[in-house]
């Protein structure tokens, strides 16, 4: 199953607002420079060299703060994004995105007690719980969203996991609803993955997909490039629309990837876009 791998850095966004609010003023300055520091290094492997140690320091403070939800969160995306980028074994992989949503749901859970219970709800059950979510669980939601996510590509061989995927855009969309003008853009990205990952005849829905690459592509004036390599990969592919994904390849690879808060992620949707670049002759 395609999700993630360009686009997962982006949710280390959501690290900087989070601990801002959960540590002691020493502890969380320290976690917003870290942050900072990770989303502006232009070179992925110093990035998958250090990243484990701020993931363990995580552990440590959910450990002593175990109730905190913005920690929880943090700590979620943080383990979601390294299983989700860096990690190319699928045991380790499946591991550490596990742990990810379990801080996921240990956080939502404690902001929205109907949560606790979602691993073992029907779709029509889940569906139904969406209703109470408001802006004051928006960055929960956001995180568990992620966290979901992340872990379905880690068990994608896994046909069991790959039924969760309706709750998972469901959930993606109630995020959108609740927070409208402010959404972080990459949750358009992240819906417009999941409505291509299945062609049309199979329930695939390219055309609203396509919708949401190009709002997420518009809300950040073009700087954010997974969401264009995103595009490439799940709206152009999937439709054989060979001019389409070759413009936004190009696109990308001609692009400054040195945009504040997003260089790391467009490094490595450049290095992504030469790959494709490279198969586009086989396989359109």
């Amino acid at each position: 199953m395609r999700i993630f791998r360009v686009l997962a850095l982006a949710a280390v966004f959501a690290l900087t607002s989070g601990c801002a609010s959960l540590m002691s003023n020493a502890a969380s300055g320290l976690a917003d420079s870290l942050s900072s520091g990770i989303l502006n290094h232009d070179d992925p492997d110093t990035v998958r060299e250090g990243m484990p140690s701020y993931m363990i320091m995580m552990d440590g403070f959910v450990h002593d703060n175990p109730d905190d939800s913005a920690m929880l969160g943090a700590a979620a995306n943080l383990y979601a994004s390294f299983g989700a980028v860096f990690v190319d074994d699928p045991a380790r992989a499946s591991r550490l995105t596990a742990r990810g949503r379990d801080y996921a749901l240990r956080a939502i859970c404690i902001d929205y007690a109907v949560a606790c219970g979602w691993r073992e709800t029907t779709y029509d059950e889940f569906v139904a719980t969406l209703d109470g979510l408001d802006l004051h669980h928006a960055d929960a939601v956001y995180a568990y969203s992620f966290a979901t996510l992340a872990y379905l590509r880690a068990h994608s061989a896994d046909w069991n996991s790959l039924a969760e995927l309706p709750q998972a855009e469901a959930l993606v969309k109630r995020y959108l609803e609740i927070t409208g003008s402010t959404a972080n853009s990459s949750a358009h990205m992240y819906l417009g993955i999941l409505l291509t990952l299945m062609p049309p005849a199979l329930g695939g829905k390219p055309e609203e997909a396509r919708a949401h690459f190009e709002k997420a592509i518009a809300l950040t004036g073009g700087k954010d490039l997974s969401a264009k390599v995103e595009f490439a990969k799940g709206y152009a592919k999937l439709l054989y629309d060979r001019e389409l994904h070759d413009r936004l390849l190009v696109e990308v690879l001609e692009s400054d990837p040195n945009v504040d808060g997003r260089t790391l992620s467009n490094v490595l949707a450049q290095e992504e876009a030469l790959l494709l670049q490279a198969e586009a002759n086989d396989y359109f």
